[in-house]
């Protein structure tokens, strides 16, 4: 049976060819406006999902859908057809010696398989997304969030219906390990899978198949408070990056400070109370903030402290006596996603811009930007950890391929 869906998803692929940019846009509108109208069933299907999830896990907020985020859903995806087409750019051309005329154009990938969890919003985002770069796309969502996503694929496909193009340009699979197996082993049937949530499915995803993969997600992100950073701007910048979406990949989970520094700790982990983020600290830092920080909302920190994502409105501190050493912890326990750097100094910024090895490097700016729209690419279908074909927030460019168009007159290759 499911290779039987696999394939009517190729076939949908080869259909999505023959359309317009035109009809692509007038389609993405309409599921916006679809989804503004069908906001009473989203949510009732939202609802049936969250009454399954306990309210402390933190993907609940992932999972949760209110009239506000279906309104955002639905700018997001009017959004999208706003964007100019990805496809048919001439990335290359030039004419050899011999005559030939040889061009590299940009081209749909084809199948796009995604593996994820609570998240109903991604199942907007990625058709969007896929439908604009040509290219059909086949969901494997959480059981977590499957009766979200089976309304939302419904009205979807509704008017995919109404504007007379083939349905199996989306495609939800069963809630199962068996059907994530089966994505994953599509070969011939799927192009490319890309995983979005925690770093163990990702991991899963990565190992187990083979289709190729772009990892997206796990985010380990650190904020290094260095010796010459500027107090005012390192608590916003900390707070903001903590606190903002606690759930979301791009959420701070290590402060790393200065032992120079360690004074102005308090007053740099201040705003963090009103959010009442518990913080593990190293005993260092945890010396300087008894008495400044809540008690309850204060432990020491251990080995385990380290290289988690958290989630939640939870941070680790370590304290570090160089920018080197902030360095090489980052290169220890960060996970390539996003870190940044709070000094006034140049030259120890350069040198952690030129060092840090993750998709996305920041100088006094918070992780929480770490984003396709924030980027102004328009939106994402994730953010790229790896380094092969994409790297940080992945928009339409990024989920097409290229192929090389060579025009002749009869040219031949000499022996």
């Amino acid at each position: 049976m499911l290779e039987e869906i696999f394939q009517q998803a190729k076939d949908a692929s080869i259909d999505l060819a023959l359309l317009d940019g035109d009809t692509i846009n007038k389609v993405l509108l309409a599921v916006a406006d679809k989804a503004i109208e069908e906001t009473d069933a989203i949510l009732a299907a939202n609802a049936k999902d969250l009454s399954r999830m306990d309210e402390a896990n933190p993907m609940y907020d992932r999972l949760k859908l209110t009239d506000k985020r279906i309104e955002g859903i639905a700018g997001d995806t009017r959004n999208v057809a706003t964007l100019p087409s990805p496809l048919g750019k001439v990335l290359k051309h030039a004419v050899l010696p011999n005559g030939l005329d040889i061009k590299r154009v940009s081209v749909p990938f084809g199948v796009i398989g995604i593996v994820y969890e609570a998240r109903p919003n991604v199942t907007f985002d990625v058709f969007s997304l896929c439908l604009k770069a040509g290219s059909a796309c086949i969901l494997k969502g959480g059981k977590d969030a499957d009766d979200s996503n089976r309304v939302i694929v419904g009205l979807i496909k509704s008017v995919l219906k109404d504007f007379h193009i083939n349905e199996n340009a989306i495609t939800l699979l069963p809630a199962t390990h068996e059907a994530t197996g089966a994505l994953l082993h599509a070969n011939g049937y799927v192009d490319l899978v890309i995983p979005r949530g925690s770093k163990r499915l990702i991991d899963f995803v990565r190992q187990e198949a083979s289709v190729p993969v772009i990892e997206t997600g796990a985010g380990v992100c650190h904020a290094y408070f260095d010796k010459d950073g500027d107090l005012e701007k390192g608590a916003s910048i900390i707070n903001n990056a903590k606190t903002r979406r606690v759930s979301v990949c791009n959420a701070l989970d290590c402060t790393l400070i200065h032992a120079d520094r360690l004074a102005d700790l308090p007053a740099l982990c201040a705003p963090l109370k009103e959010s009442n983020v518990l913080i593990y600290a190293d005993e260092p830092a945890l010396a300087v903030l008894k008495g400044n920080y809540p008690a309850d909302l204060l432990k020491p920190s251990t080995v385990e402290s380290y290289g988690t994502e958290f989630q939640a409105y939870t941070m680790a501190i370590k304290t570090v006596t160089s920018a080197e050493e902030a360095i090489r912890h980052i290169r220890r326990f960060g996970s390539g996603h996003s870190e940044c750097i709070i000094t006034e100094n140049r030259t120890t910024a350069d040198q952690f811009l030129a060092q840090v090895d993750a998709a996305c490097v920041y100088h006094n700016a918070p992780t929480s930007f770490t984003d396709g729209a924030q980027f102004g690419l328009g939106a994402e279908i994730g953010i790229s950890t790896q380094k092969l074909h994409a790297r940080g927030p992945m928009a339409l460019e990024e989920i097409c391929t290229y192929k090389w168009l060579i025009e002749g007159n009869g040219q031949v290759r000499p022996k």
